[in-house]
């Protein structure tokens, strides 16, 4: 076969594999290993045969080859029986360790678990916090704990971070803390397998201890080792709305342009000796010194997706220097695809993968088709305007929102991070480790820090980033076919049709609640309640959901992405509950993201920043023709926090909805003296997430709710809600639904009398 030939065929053997590798996340579910291998290994040996099956053969190599690596995490589960006990766990520590503000948060290559004296069939890789008394740990230690363990779960909401995927891209087949106990104790001091992560861990060590708590040393460490742990969230924000968080983490665009410097580089140097010119060729000299630094950059950086494609990529284009034969580029992007696929088949689920080789990809199309050389600036100028249009379907696609500045601002930040900055901390970093000195990495640090300072100059522009909410697939294909004919050469006719086909997505809108129409939903926070009532052209949110000490607040992480899914830009009143973290946590992140026009509050001194009004029995008012009243609490009253809790019902004509925050039976029993029938609603959100002492008989017996929901924490510790309330409720003939097991739950009460629900 001629090479050409050859290279032409790999290039499509990779795509093969690659749509092999895509069609398997397609698919509902695993389908069983042993046929799956028994077919692809039948169809590769027909394919000797019939050369045409070839390519279904190597598609079926990539289904069965991601098949294989999917059923490592999820055929090998941690069984349901060892969910929430105490097991000792033997292994190493895996990665870089998370500083937490309570602890320290880990991965943990299980090589053994143990109850007791029972041997528990589980092992692999698992998502471990330890927090008080947590010791400094190494990567590549080795350790006996206590721990509990959950199989993977995450909070299921419209518009927000899936979880369970990200775990499972990872290969993280649980998660879980770990027990104070005298079982805990390190077996082995030295870096094992993880002597790279020991190395990137020291190296990261030093940058904080030059740095400091500065708001750079994040920064720093995501530059130089792809750690992104000690960015701040308001960092990221910033990243985000300028379009520039793609250059605060050892990306593809990093590990070429330094390879690309060490090529260049080794090249003249070696022409310098005429006897090292007749020993090897200085072309090929350098493609090997230039793969050499890709190889060293992409290990610090941890193999992250995005140099894994570089270093496939540079791999193929250098191999071909050493090999003195020509390499097409879309050849190399689909080879470096299936290069990538072959080395991590689960790859295929990270944006990260999508925006990568659709940006090498768009910047090919875009580029190829040009007709002579225009300036070094034009060029460059154009390659951001090809990534801006081009991506800006995906990023909104994925994460519902994109900068509207990042083709100006990356115009100048790349050349200015990747090669003035980047550079400087290397050297810097690298001089420090060799003389001790802090000050080259704290001056390079400066630097950073005045570049990073214009970003927040610029993400501070109101319009900076475009939101867009929920969209049905037809407008999104045609978005992408938009991008498509709008960065096509000038010369095809019908380009202008790319602007009419991007109209959709912006005139499209999500469904939204008619004139005396109200919709309730409850969000998945976990153990927290956090819920949203819409009617035609109002929004009132009944509390936040919780936050955490590392920093994580479901206001930010759950109700913000959901209120853009939805389309709402602005709520018109927030009521917090009370001052519990599991109501009150995600205020601050909430308020920080979308405009509140009131706030109201049980415990108003609880929220002092705020200064919100009280929440008081006897406020009403009317939304779209829809009803509201507030039942409790009165005013004066002296209850604990959870009895001060502001119970709200809402009601069409269609039917009501009762929020009732932590409130207990004494409330309960004061409730039914004041309003009696008057309490009747067809929904009712469970008090304090099904304690057992609240919504009590005498309670739903009085509301007699067609349904009740509780929102609740997956396994928590509490156990909520308690059987005892779930047999009130089966007493009582309501169909009940909880947020761990069913996700974020919305009904809708429609103005003709319809009810619609869960939805």
């Amino acid at each position: 076969m001629p090479l050409q030939d050859f290279r032409v065929n790999l290039g499509a053997a990779a795509l093969s594999f690659a749509a092999g590798v895509a069609l398997l996340q397609l698919l509902p579910g695993l389908p069983p290993l042993l046929p799956v291998l028994a077919t692809t290994a039948g169809l590769l040996l027909v394919a000797l045969r019939w050369r045409h099956l070839w390519w279904l053969a190597i598609s079926a190599t990539g289904f069965a080859w991601a098949l294989l690596h999917a059923c490592a995490v999820l055929c090998e589960h941690l069984p349901v029986e060892w969910e929430n006990r105490d097991l000792i766990l033997t292994g190493a520590v895996a990665g870089l360790p998370q500083g937490l503000d309570t602890g320290t948060r880990f991965l943990f290559a299980v090589d053994e678990a143990r109850h007791q004296q029972v041997l528990v069939p589980f092992s692999g890789l698992v998502r471990i916090s330890w927090y008080d008394g947590a010791p400094a740990l190494a990567a590549g230690e080795g350790w006996r704990l206590q721990v509990r363990l959950k199989r993977p779960h995450g909070f299921s909401n419209p518009g927000g971070f899936d979880y369970e995927r990200w775990l499972f891209q990872q290969g993280i087949k649980a998660t879980g803390y770990v027990r104070g106990s005298t079982e805990n104790r390190r077996l082995d001091a030295g870096p094992g397998a993880y002597w790279i992560d020991r190395q990137r861990q020291t190296l990261r060590s030093r940058i904080a201890r030059a740095l400091g708590d500065g708001p750079t040393s994040g920064l720093v460490q995501a530059l130089l080792l792809g750690d992104r742990g000690g960015i701040a969230p308001a960092q990221w924000e910033v990243l985000t709305r300028t379009g520039t968080n793609h250059l605060i983490a050892i990306s593809g665009l990093h590990v070429g342009i330094l390879s690309g410097f060490a090529f260049f580089l080794a090249r003249w140097l070696w022409l310098r000796s005429e006897r090292l010119t007749l020993w090897l060729a200085a072309p090929r000299a350098a493609a090997l010194v230039a793969w050499l630094t890709a190889f060293a950059y992409s290990a610090l950086a941890g193999f992250a997706i995005s140099t894994q494609r570089s270093l496939v990529m540079l791999s193929v284009i250098l191999g071909a220097v050493l090999l003195r034969r020509p390499v097409r580029p879309a050849a190399g992007l689909a080879v470096a695809l299936g290069g990538v696929l072959l080395w991590d088949p689960l790859a295929v689920l990270a944006y990260g993968f999508w925006l990568s080789f659709g940006a090498v990809a768009l910047i090919l199309y875009g580029m190829s088709q040009r007709s002579g050389r225009p300036p070094l600036w034009q060029q460059w100028g154009r390659v951001q305007w090809l990534i801006a249009l081009g991506l800006l379907p995906l990023l909104l696609l994925l994460f519902g929102r994109a900068s509207v500045l990042a083709p100006l601002v990356n115009l100048v930040a790349v050349p200015l991070f990747s090669l003035v900055l980047l550079p400087a901390l290397l050297l810097a970093s690298a001089l420090s480790l060799l003389t001790g000195f802090d000050w080259p990495l704290q001056m390079a640090a400066r630097g950073l820090g005045w570049g990073f300072d214009g970003l927040e100059t610029l993400a501070a522009w109101p319009g900076a980033a475009a939101t867009l909410s929920a969209r049905p697939p037809w407008v999104w294909a045609l978005a992408f076919g938009a991008a498509v004919l709008l960065l096509a050469p000038r010369g095809l006719p019908g380009r202008w049709l790319g602007a009419v086909l991007l109209l959709p997505m912006w005139l499209e809108r999500p469904p939204a609640p008619a004139p005396g129409d109200v919709w309730l939903t409850l969000l998945d926070v976990g153990q927290g309640l956090a819920a949203v009532v819409q009617t035609e052209r109002h929004l009132l949110v009944y509390d936040t959901g919780p936050a955490f000490p590392s920093g994580f607040n479901t206001g930010e992480a759950v109700l913000l992405p959901y209120l853009r899914e939805a389309g709402r830009s602005r709520i018109d009143l927030l009521v917090v509950s009370h001052g519990d973290k599991d109501h009150a946590g995600g205020v601050q992140g909430l308020i920080g993201g979308v405009p509140v026009t009131r706030i109201w509050s049980g415990e108003p001194t609880e929220l002092p920043k705020l200064s919100p009004g009280s929440c008081r029995a006897g406020l009403r008012w009317r939304w779209d023709g829809v009803d509201f009243r507030i039942l409790h609490p009165p005013t004066d009253y002296e209850g604990n926090s959870n009895n001060r809790s502001c119970v709200l019902r809402v009601e069409n004509v269609s039917g009501s909805v009762l929020l009732t925050g932590d409130i207990e039976r004494g409330v309960e029993r004061a409730l039914i003296q004041r309003y009696g029938d008057e309490l009747s609603s067809s929904l009712l959100v469970a008090a304090h997430h099904g304690s057992a002492g609240s919504t009590s008989g005498d309670f739903l017996a009085t509301v007699q709710p067609r349904v009740v929901l509780f929102s609740a924490g997956h396994l928590n510790r509490f156990g909520f809600p308690s059987e005892w309330v779930r047999q009130r409720v089966m007493a009582q003939g309501s169909a009940m639904y909880a947020t761990a097991s069913s996700g974020a739950i919305t009904y809708r009460f429609s103005s003709d009398g319809r009810v619609e629900g869960p939805v």
